[in-house]
């Protein structure tokens, strides 16, 4: 017997607008009442992700519609997460492809369609915002069909069915001329193409856990799809983690179901539901649920290994202590281990210093969220530079490239062209829109991305789109990629801001600080115009004399300081310098905070 039951998972590029999307489906499916007051882009339900506007954590919620019970996931669009996406893939039957109407399927839409297309899925092409001014839906669906084909889609998958929509609306048609009514063709379109696996609800339990969630009140709280068999509130059950893995008992605390974006207690859930369970504290991402009489464990999810390694270490700094509640390398370690439990992309490994960690993530993106969410909850911490992570491939040292796609105004391509042929870019594809813009496809090293964002953003004066994903690993370029051009202007004492030498080193470069802020020997409060180190003193006050001065006194005149954000902090810093972050404060500095240590360290690498 076939079950009232449908999952599906939701694919775009950031910012394409899904999150929206699934704002409408909850709405019109009647999930709130009349009276609720509804927050917009209700599933980013983290901090960093309302302000940024991007899904990091993949979300569950689910829909009633007609008497179906449609569980609906929502995968994180960027790169950086798909140790998320990957995992959320299994869960489902079908999935949503989401395309902007004018932009088209971009890279990191390409990394979640490849992992789906390979799974066997059916995607359902929704081309979302089809009343943006400028929409072009003929070429979009064109340029979905060619990508489908590139990624080695079967026939089947390349006949894929087409929904029109605009989420910010609440509408959706099956042609590109619709300007209103409400979502019933999406709920059509799911009902008709998304299938259903034909799960043994009578058979020995099986379950497999896709992410945790973690509760003070309840503990670990596992997340994952029944393969087979029903599962109930205090059943007892044998869990392990892989084929190979140990079999140890549990017992199941609740059962809960997803409706809307509450998660109900049920008596129990059979083969085909989406649920969460607690009550089991050893789980981990990938351990099999069973019966305790078969304990048969499914095959461990394999997750993309990290290409980008940072190192967190206890802040050393002489403003230390001052802002943070937890500061200890112990309380470091800590939080790093939680996070492992449900951050399966993140690696952490020990170094031969107690107060350093080598933490490794699949992004920059992945790594800044990270230090973003323990700055938020009060630890301090100093990181140094991003590194990737170089491989061993038959013998050749490798290093990861990445598929990189710039859109800029065709004012803006020679400049940016020439900045990702300095940093050892290829050159792929060049498409221009007749518009005014040009579309460039790049393969280029991971290292040359590094500190590219920045620069970017100035050459195109912020109106380039760039976004990219993991393309492979490579034989290593030979040479430097992506160094810094300009030098830094060194504080030489501790003691506070003073406009008026702030003031006189103007000429001198680009500042970083305000007249009062605490300052430190060895701490980077500019950038220098040219291409060496500058030691200053920016705490100098003017000299005053009791002799009346027949002149005026000269109006100081400041540049507002460069307002950094902790993604600019870490691409910007050198080798030999560190990011101080606190829950206030981002600060620069050097890894030697004295002169002569940094001469002396300067001679030893050379």
């Amino acid at each position: 017997m076939t079950r009232a039951l449908r999952n599906v998972a939701i694919i775009a590029h950031v910012d394409h607008g899904k999150t929206t999307l699934v704002d409408q489906l909850l709405r019109q499916s009647g999930t709130f009442r009349e009276n609720q007051s509804v927050a917009e882009r209700v599933m980013d339900s983290n901090d960093i992700e309302k302000e940024r506007g991007i899904t990091i954590l993949a979300k569950n919620c689910a829909v009633e519609y007609e008497g179906t019970h449609i569980n609906i996931v929502d995968t994180p669009g960027h790169a950086d997460f798909g140790g998320e996406v990957e995992r959320v893939l299994s869960m489902v039957d079908g999935v949503l492809l989401l395309v902007d109407a004018v932009e088209g399927p971009m890279p990191q839409t390409i990394f979640v369609t490849r992992k789906a297309l390979a799974l066997g899925l059916k995607p359902i092409v929704v081309v979302n915002k089809i009343d943006r001014p400028g929409a072009r839906p003929d070429f979009v669906i064109n340029a979905t069909f060619e990508l489908f084909d590139k990624l080695g889609a079967t026939e089947e998958q390349l006949d894929f069915p087409v929904v029109y929509a605009s989420g910010l609306s609440g509408y959706a048609g099956l042609t590109d001329d619709v300007r209103s009514g409400d979502m019933r063709p999406l709920f059509e379109a799911i009902m008709k193409y998304v299938p259903q696996r034909d799960d043994d609800a009578n058979g020995p339990l099986q379950m497999q856990i896709i992410s945790l969630d973690y509760n003070s009140y309840v503990g670990k709280i596992g997340v994952g799809r029944i393969n087979r068999g029903r599962m109930r509130g205090n059943m007892d059950v044998a869990f392990r983690f892989g084929p190979d893995g140990e079999v140890q008992r549990g017992r199941i605390n609740q059962v809960m179901k997803f409706s809307g974006l509450e998660r109900v207690v049920v008596d129990e859930a059979e083969a085909g539901d989406i649920v969460l369970v607690n009550g089991i504290e050893d789980l981990h991402i990938g351990s099999t649920i069973t019966d305790p009489s078969t304990p048969e464990g499914l095959p461990v999810l394999r997750i993309d290994e990290p290409t980008l390694t940072m190192n967190f270490m206890v802040n050393t700094s002489p403003l230390a202590g001052r802002e943070g509640k937890f500061v200890t390398s112990r309380q470091i370690r800590d939080r790093l281990e939680r996070e492992l439990k449900s951050n399966v992309a993140l690696r952490v490994r020990d170094t031969g210093d107690d107060t350093v960690f080598e933490v490794s993530g699949r992004g920059e993106l992945h790594l800044t969220i990270l230090l973003e969410n323990m700055r938020r909850e009060g630890y301090e911490l100093a990181v140094s530079r991003p590194r990737v992570v170089f491989k061993e491939i038959d013998g050749v040292k490798c290093e990861p490239f990445e598929a990189l796609t710039v859109d800029v105004e065709d004012a803006h391509q020679g400049g940016v062209m020439e900045e990702l042929g300095r940093r050892k870019g290829d050159l792929q594809d060049m498409q221009p829109d007749g518009r005014g813009r040009t579309r460039l496809e790049y393969v280029i090293p991971a290292r040359g991305l590094i500190g590219f964002q920045n620069e970017f953003l100035t050459l195109t004066r912020g109106t380039g789109l760039m976004s990219h994903i993991f393309h492979e690993y490579a034989p290593l370029r030979e040479g430097s990629i992506g160094e810094r051009r300009n030098g830094v202007l060194i504080s030489q004492d501790n003691g506070d801001a003073v406009a008026y030498a702030l003031w006189k080193l103007q000429d001198r470069g680009r500042m970083f600080v305000s007249p009062g802020e605490p300052l430190y020997e060895g701490m980077i409060i500019g950038i220098h115009s040219r291409d060496n180190d500058l030691v200053v003193n920016p705490i100098k006050g003017k000299q005053l004399t009791n002799v009346r001065a027949s002149g005026t006194d000269e109006a100081v005149r400041l540049v507002p300081p460069i307002q950094m954000s902790l993604e600019y902090a870490v691409e910007f810093i050198d080798d030999d310098e560190l990011v101080e972050i606190t829950p206030k404060s981002i600060r620069l500095r050097k890894r030697y905070l004295q002169e002569h240590e940094r001469r002396r360290a300067s001679r030893e690498n050379a």
